[in-house]
């Protein structure tokens, strides 16, 4: 066991496996030992048949938690051993029922002086343990119904990336970033129009010299994202909120998200009270962002973009 004294518990599954390996050779040990002809795997498909009444193979598999396949093949097995037959349901033809052969049902008989002394062996083995494997089992599967091993270890992830981004204010070393960036998802949706060129070419001149604001986000100090705070010359909104953009190398990081947290959280620091934005509806991940942020549907606008066909607003 060195080898996972090692690794700790990252190779959880690895160790799990080596476990089921060791209960599984057993059993097949302990069924040879009491005259059995039985795969351990087919199991939880001849105890669920024991109770007696004749299944489908998707009611088995439900009730004991396997694919629909590999109950199949199970079936398929354990009729090659006599244990079980399949007949078409007289109720509706087009599905097979699943019940146990005399062959089988002899088997069931035979089995029970088996699980008694199983059962009395893992009772032994619980009493000798300082923990609960049986409990500890049933609360790790409740806990990972609740939420998967796969999503906890994406979301830690997310978490230590999260740790490596920081969001700074522009400065004109940051200008061909931010042309860049904007120039890569716009061209890759739309094209590029003259009020782009306007602001990315001369983005102090366009928004900051103009009261607005420029965002950057750095990913291990690389700028991977940006957006801008535009000032708005209008009685119903303060400032447009524009010019974001996330590199596809970095998309998956939530840095969007923290990008427009930022944002907002910079036009309240400037007294703002509402802020207007202009997207295309092709766009979906950043119209999910945008409503995540708060911003809700508007119309009635004109726009200088041929891109835009919604407009939306948030109220700080």
């Amino acid at each position: 066991m060195e080898f996972y004294k090692k690794t700790g518990k990252v190779a959880l599954g690895s160790r799990l496996r080596l476990l089921t390996d060791s209960v599984t050779n057993d059993a097949a040990e302990i069924y040879k030992s009491y005259g059995i002809d039985m795969n351990p795997k087919w199991f939880p498909v001849f105890y669920v048949l024991a109770g007696g009444a004749a299944r489908t193979v998707t009611s088995i598999a439900a009730e004991i938690g396997h694919s629909h396949p590999s109950v199949s093949k199970i079936v398929r097995e354990m009729a090659g051993a006599g244990l079980v037959s399949e007949q078409k349901d007289e109720a509706d033809g087009r599905r097979n029922m699943v019940e146990l052969t005399v062959m089988g049902k002899a088997v069931n008989e035979k089995i029970q002086d088996q699980y008694t002394d199983v059962r009395a062996a893992i009772e032994e083995v619980s009493a000798e343990a300082n923990h609960d494997l049986w409990k500890a089992i049933e609360e790790w599967e409740f806990l990972l119904e609740q939420k998967s091993f796969f999503e906890r270890v994406k979301d830690k992830r997310k978490e230590r990336e999260r740790g490596k981004v920081s969001i700074v204010t522009y400065n004109d070393s940051y200008q061909l970033a931010f042309k860049s960036l904007n120039e890569e998802w716009i061209s890759a949706y739309f094209k590029m129009e003259a009020t782009d060129y306007k602001s990315l070419d001369n983005p102090e001149g366009y928004i900051i010299d103009k009261g607005g604001v420029i965002l950057v986000a750095l990913y291990e100090n690389i700028p991977v994202g940006v957006c801008a705070l535009i000032k708005m010359n209008d009685p119903e909104f303060d400032y447009e909120l524009a010019k974001m953009a996330v590199s596809p190398k970095a998309q998956g990081k939530h840095i969007g998200f923290m990008l427009g947290t930022a944002i907002l959280d910079k036009a309240k620091e400037l007294g703002a009270q509402k802020i207007y934005l202009e997207s295309n509806t092709i766009l979906k991940p950043a119209i999910a962002l945008y409503h995540k942020l708060g911003f809700k549907k508007i119309t009635g606008r004109p726009s200088p973009y041929e891109r835009c066909n919604i407009q939306m607003a948030v109220q700080l």
